[in-house]
């Protein structure tokens, strides 16, 4: 048998020439990576001229449209979405130059993609690439946000910020029981697109990709689900796919002064980041085959509520306190200290907004089981009197924890909203 090397036959040379459509197949046509290459700050928009909103798409109602620009981003605050595509971003650039570029860049591309209307100029010129990939055109915007943050590494030096960086803005510690992966952890920066309909969201990510490229390179990406707002038209607290309600206990999204409190940076942080807010992402891979197996009366004992309502032990109703205290007629605690629930609400002083998904990745070709878990995201406006201080807890004593693992880790300096005319960043790098 002659051995193959490379694509041709041992001692054999094809002097077929190869098309251009050959040559891009054969130099990358296959991942995400292709998907989302192309063109670039130093590409696409030297081609197509500065990116702005092109050709409206059809007509969307305002309940599809989440304006971009406010006082805070969008995709905080608002009601998660369907889907999820969350981009990590390494820079390649040596120069803050390039970086501001960037920034004003994916500022009013994200103007136009959560509008639903197609970026650039260049759509409709036959003689050029088109400046917007297209797969959306003609999609409502889906209720499309657009979140973007900054990561520490971001103030290593390379471009002057250090001084800037805050006191306690830093990667996450090592937590009991982490095996953290690399190829899920940090980033320069990150982009957080939600949408009600997933083409519309991984069509956010692909263009902010594009535009980036030269300046900036994908460090991870991962997409995330919940169940739709067809599936429950009520708008139920979704259900994580060990089968029980994720976010019950969150704060009250539409009590301002709780979110001042708990989400929003004010004066005691750095001017650049007041009305921004700080992002914890943690891929946590779910042992679910080996929950699978467990009894429900183990699987409510580790969550601490019952599966089907959502409510506390011995409560009926999913948003009742939770009764630390309550013991049964033997004295033991009907709710046990190191369930889940218990050990997240402690005394219930410290407070975080969580906004996680789901994410299915495949198979683990190595063990055979799902790659499958909960892409947990949390806003605060400390992430060591928070995240840090709760997690803490669970990761030590959680009864989940035997279900579970946290394989990714990254935290982002979320940046305050943008107005009209200004850009990401702008109190940071202007």
């Amino acid at each position: 048998m002659e051995e193959v090397k490379n694509g041709t036959k041992s001692g054999q040379i094809f002097d077929k020439k190869l098309s251009r459509r050959e040559m891009l197949r054969l130099t990358g046509a296959s991942g995400l990576g292709l998907l989302l290459g192309g063109g670039g700050v130093s590409g696409i928009l030297a081609a197509s001229g500065a990116v702005h909103p092109a050709a409206p798409a059809p007509q969307a109602s305002s309940e599809d449209i989440i304006p971009f620009y406010g006082s805070h981003q969008a995709g905080i605050l608002t009601p998660a979405q369907n889907f999820l595509c969350f981009a990590s971003f390494d820079l390649t650039t040596s120069s803050i130059a390039d970086v501001k570029k960037l920034l004003q860049s994916w500022t009013t591309a994200a103007a136009a993609l959560t509008s639903g209307t197609l970026i650039g100029n260049a759509n409709e010129n036959p003689n050029l690439p088109p400046s917007d990939t297209g797969e959306a055109d003609g999609l409502t915007p889906s209720k499309c946000t657009i979140t973007f943050g900054v990561g520490p590494s971001l103030f290593d030096g390379r471009y002057g910020l250090a001084s800037k960086r805050p006191s306690t803005f830093a990667d996450l510690p090592a937590f009991a029981g982490d095996s953290l992966d690399p190829q899920w952890c940090g980033g320069d920066l990150c982009v957080q697109a939600c949408a009600d309909d997933l083409q519309v969201a991984f069509h956010a990510i692909r263009n902010l990709a594009r535009i980036a490229r030269g300046t900036a390179v994908l460090r991870w990406t991962q997409e995330g689900f919940q169940r739709t707002g067809g599936a429950d038209p009520k708008g139920g607290t979704p259900r994580n796919l060990l089968g029980f309600k994720d976010g019950t206990g969150n704060p009250d999204v539409t009590d301002a002064a709780e979110m001042r409190e708990v989400v929003w940076c004010g004066s005691e942080s750095p001017a650049w980041m007041n009305g921004g807010t700080y992002m914890a992402v943690r891929r946590v891979r779910l042992r679910i085959e080996v929950w699978d197996r467990s009894s429900l009366s183990d699987q409510e004992a580790t969550f601490g509520r019952h599966r089907k309502s959502g409510a506390p032990i011995g409560a009926t109703d999913e948003f009742a306190k939770l009764n630390l205290d309550a013991a049964d007629p033997a004295g033991k605690p009907v709710i046990p200290p190191d369930s889940h629930s218990a050990l997240a609400h402690g005394d219930g002083t410290v407070k975080m907004l969580r906004r996680s998904y789901s994410f299915s990745s495949g198979m683990d070709l190595t063990t055979g089981q799902l790659d499958a878990g909960l892409l947990f995201i949390s806003f605060q406006k400390d992430l060591v009197k928070q995240f840090v201080s709760i997690q803490k807890r669970l990761a030590k004593n959680d009864r989940l924890n035997e279900y579970m693992v946290h394989t990714g880790s990254a935290v982002f300096a979320c940046l305050p909203g943008v107005r009209e005319g200004g850009y990401l960043g702008e109190a940071l790098l202007g």
